[in-house]
């Protein structure tokens, strides 16, 4: 699969989250170490995932803010072994121009970024200077909406489009997400999973991000950990409203069942 012109449309593609923070809500301290990080990694790859998304900074309520320097010190070891020693597509998360463009030089292959080219104002610039395709999330803070939460969030999306369509994005490198968690209430989140397809109807390819995330703790009363089910039933429920890209921590299960979804929803006849 070319890294830059990934292909949407004949399977649902499976990013494997590897958070290298210690205070990530569901894995935070499991992968600190380099070698830890690069074996979860290598064992998402072999489960099947299309693409490992790298973390260096928790963006969970309440998190707290790190330096520049702190989430490369973090994250750039990992990403330059996994670019080495494998071919997978990797994905950094973050909101930080600076931090983007020295991982793009080391082996990032796509910028996801919680704020929608909306934070920095320079990430938008770096993503069209490498020419990088980008996932522009919906956030905000407080989870109030002055009108229908999902014309709300599409225009947010389409504000983080002009902004990278202006900064020279090509459109196809564009990937947009609903941003479940994000700005949004559990009951909130309930409602924008029953709502996808509006958000694909934007006209991008869509990743969806629920894994283990408190709309399923609220509804199952499980921790984190405890949450992969749940996961899983956002995935079908994604893949039938046309989601092209699901990101997981428990990649193997997620794996499976979005093969059988993508056999029924994708069955050409």
């Amino acid at each position: 699969m070319d890294k830059k012109n990934m292909v949407f449309g004949e399977k649902t593609l499976i990013m494997g989250i590897l958070n290298l923070t210690p205070d990530s809500f569901s894995d935070g301290g499991d992968f600190i170490s380099e070698d830890k990080a690069v074996e979860h990694a290598m064992e998402m790859l072999r489960d099947g995932a299309d693409i490992i998304d790298i973390g260096g900074e928790s963006s969970r309520p309440g998190h707290i803010r790190i330096s520049a320097e702190e989430e490369l010190k973090r994250v750039m070891p990992v990403v330059k072994r996994l670019s080495r020693e494998t071919d997978a597509i990797l994905s950094l998360d973050t909101i930080r121009a600076e931090v983007a463009e020295e991982a793009i030089k080391n082996g990032i292959h796509i910028i996801n970024d919680i704020w929608g080219f909306q934070g920095d104002g320079e990430m938008a610039a770096v993503a069209a200077k490498y020419g990088v395709p980008a996932v522009l999330m919906h956030n905000q803070n407080g989870t109030e909406y002055g009108g229908d939460i999902i014309e709300e969030i599409k225009r947010f999306l389409m504000e983080s489009v002009r902004i990278a369509k202006e900064a020279g994005v090509l459109d196809e490198r564009i990937i947009l997400d609903p941003g479940l968690g994000f700005g949004k209430t559990a009951e909130q989140n309930l409602i924008v999973m029953g709502r996808l397809r509006e958000i694909k109807s934007l006209g991008y390819p869509v990743l969806l991000g629920a894994s283990r995330k408190s709309m399923i703790g609220k509804v199952l009363e499980l921790p984190p950990k405890d949450r992969d089910e749940g996961t899983i039933a956002t995935t079908v429920l994604g893949i039938s409203q046309g989601m092209d890209i699901v990101r997981v921590h428990n990649v193997l299960a997620n794996v499976r069942a979005a093969r059988v979804a993508d056999a029924i929803v994708r069955t050409r006849l």
